[in-house]
């Protein structure tokens, strides 16, 4: 009987230990159910958020100069690209020539998670930095106008922009036939005005070509009757830079002005109108999305601009980025948009829409 009942009471201890485990598995599953529902709520909105970033493609665009006519246009022709591509947003960001302006703005789009960054670096010292915190973020990254690039000049990231070279020579050897066809050659009265930009890599080149085919065709102009000024690539150093070379030079009452951008070239133009020497003087742009103003005036020391698209360029550079990153197409480590001489007669007709 004691051996019963031994028996009876185990029986009863196990089936009540079974139940209790039991019944605390119940309990734990149930625990999810038991959660406020906003607390639920909150956790499927995070989920749903998660979902939507994994889907959304958002491509950050980081300018030097954001405020500057060029850039808008290039920002605006990398987002009609990116909304034509179905990418979901096209971030603008003005660097406003600040490198620590723009570092932050690297760290920034990282931090958001972009899936591909396209940029004009304000110092070319920063191009290291840049790449390495892009690579290690796993973003790509297209450099836009001025490269990103070594001490020793050697690419570090895809480029797309100008064949610098020869536009500048371009820009020379149109300014060499003005001089020729106005006599200006061998004016004792006329100089030749360059207007550098010796710290952008870019630029540097824009300038050679320039000079190398003025004297090419012009092979006995005085030496000491070209003069150079640097300048930052914005408007009022252009003409700070152009202002003071003019003033110091008084026996120069007939300058031909080239320049490294537009802005510098319209600097030129307004230092030329100050000194009162722009009737008998000459200045050729380079971009003409400035030029084209100087154009629709009844009188401008601008003759002539090297046009070449900053859509062109912003474009490219988008569709070259949204390609690789939904397809994985490799992007071309250069590419070099065309260009093309207009003047007052034919800007409308080259340039188009972008004529306005």
């Amino acid at each position: 009987m004691k051996k019963i009942l031994s028996l009876l009471i185990a029986t009863t201890l196990m089936i009540s230990l079974f139940v209790g485990c039991s019944k605390d598995e119940k309990n734990d599953t149930k625990k999810d159910d038991n959660k406020p529902v906003a607390e639920k709520n909150d956790d499927k909105k995070e989920a749903d958020k998660k979902d939507d970033k994994d889907d959304k493609i958002v491509i950050a665009g980081i300018y030097k100069a954001g405020d500057q006519v060029w850039f808008i246009d290039e920002g605006a022709a990398a987002e009609e690209m990116c909304k034509k591509m179905g990418v979901d947003e096209f971030i603008y960001i003005d660097a406003k020539m600040n490198p620590e302006t723009y570092l932050q703005a690297i760290d920034n789009v990282i931090a958001q998670e972009v899936d591909g960054v396209l940029t004009c670096i304000p110092d070319q010292q920063l191009s290291q930095v840049t790449v390495n915190k892009l690579k290690e973020a796993g973003i790509p990254v297209i450099a836009a106008d001025d490269a990103l690039q070594d001490e020793d000049g050697n690419k570090l990231a895809p480029w797309v922009g100008i064949s610098a070279y020869n536009i500048g020579a371009a820009n020379g050897e149109w300014m060499a036939k003005y001089a020729i066809d106005n006599g200006l050659d061998k004016d004792e009265e006329a100089g030749l005005l360059l207007l550098t930009m010796d710290t952008v890599s870019s630029c540097v080149p824009r300038t050679e070509g320039e000079y190398d085919k003025f004297t090419e065709n012009i092979s006995d102009f005085p030496e000491d009757k070209i003069y150079r000024a640097d300048y930052n690539g914005e408007t009022d150093k252009g003409f700070a830079a152009a202002s003071s070379v003019i003033t110091a030079n008084p026996q120069i009452k007939k300058w031909m002005v080239m320049a490294a951008n537009d802005e510098g070239a319209v600097g030129g133009v307004r230092a030329l109108e100050q000194a009162g020497l722009d009737k008998d003087s000459c200045v050729i742009g380079l971009g003409a999305y400035l030029a084209k103003g100087e154009f629709k005036k009844e009188y401008s020391a601008m003759k002539a601009a090297t046009y070449f698209s900053a859509q062109a360029v912003g474009g490219d550079s988008a569709k070259f980025l949204i390609d690789h990153i939904k397809n994985g197409t490799e992007i071309p480590m250069e590419h070099a948009v065309d260009a093309i001489i207009v003047t007052k007669d034919n800007y409308k007709e080259v340039m188009g829409k972008y004529a306005e």
